[in-house]
């Protein structure tokens, strides 16, 4: 569904970020993209939505096409009506419209009355708390009700591929489980494609078909999610310590010789 080639990102014409960007993500699937902070894992989202000229970014090197179209240098709103939805770090709700207001603005590209009233009962069946808040305003909500809701929005939406933004960021270990389990079940349910950025990388190769780390813009470590939750370099890097106490970088761990993935 979606390939990245070595693509490369600066900001201001001056800050590279992104040096050689490399992944794949197959229709139907749920692929995490793991690392620190700082790796550029929001970039290479960004890069995959349009949105990086919001923040004076640009793709000067590589591709990004999805379902076999070239994305990269597309308007935000012509990527979106593509089927790309990114939910955004830090929950982005619109404070000052109610639960029902946010939802009914992520079917705004929709022109399908009937279609959109399915799908808010859907979003329903999936947060039932939602419902209980639905005339509330968002700005009041918990965090966790509202990380529900900007997928709930994002779902409005209709998309092929949902780029998730460290939905664990800031909530309690429960209302993470309950909102991973959602995912899963949304991906299973729907066939709804996810990419999936987190530095939770338990939680997120939990759910996962397959896993990327990233470090300093670049993929250095990938593999199917069940071989990677029980990889002794992965566990070292998320550690943080390597057995005299200091920090370690992928630098430092055995070469890793890129393999082909995704076998059917």
């Amino acid at each position: 569904m979606l390939r990245i080639r070595d693509v490369q990102v600066i900001y201001s014409n001056v800050i590279l970020v992104l040096q050689g960007l490399s992944l794949e993500v197959p229709d139907g699937r749920i692929v995490a993209l793991l690392g620190a902070n700082g790796a550029g894992k929001t970039t290479a989202l960004r890069a995959i939505s349009g949105l990086l000229k919001s923040e004076t970014g640009k793709v000067t090197e590589g591709e990004i096409e999805f379902l076999g179209r070239r994305i990269d240098g597309l308007d935000p709103e012509v990527i979106c009506r593509l089927g790309i939805v990114q939910v955004m770090e830090g929950r982005k709700v619109l404070e000052s419209l109610t639960v029902e207001e946010n939802l009914k603005i992520g079917a705004h590209t929709r022109r399908d009355p009937d279609g959109v009233k399915a799908d808010m009962q859907m979003i329903y069946d999936y947060f039932p708390r939602l419902v209980e808040r639905r005339a509330q305003l968002a700005g009041y909500l918990s965090g966790g009700e509202q990380q529900m809701l900007v997928i709930g929005r994002a779902l409005m939406a209709k998309p092929k591929l949902m780029l998730l933004d460290e939905p664990s960021l800031g909530l309690a270990p429960l209302l993470v489980r309950e909102i991973f389990e959602i995912i899963q079940k949304i991906n299973a349910e729907r066939g709804t494609t996810f990419l999936l950025v987190e530095q939770n990388a338990r939680i997120a190769l939990g759910i996962a078909d397959y896993g990327y780390v990233m470090e300093n813009g670049r993929i250095v470590f990938e593999g199917p999610a069940s071989e990677l939750r029980g990889n002794d370099e992965v566990r070292d890097f998320y550690l943080g310590l390597s057995e005299a106490g200091r920090r370690k970088s992928f630098k430092e761990l055995k070469f890793y010789k890129r393999r082909r993935h995704w076998v059917y």
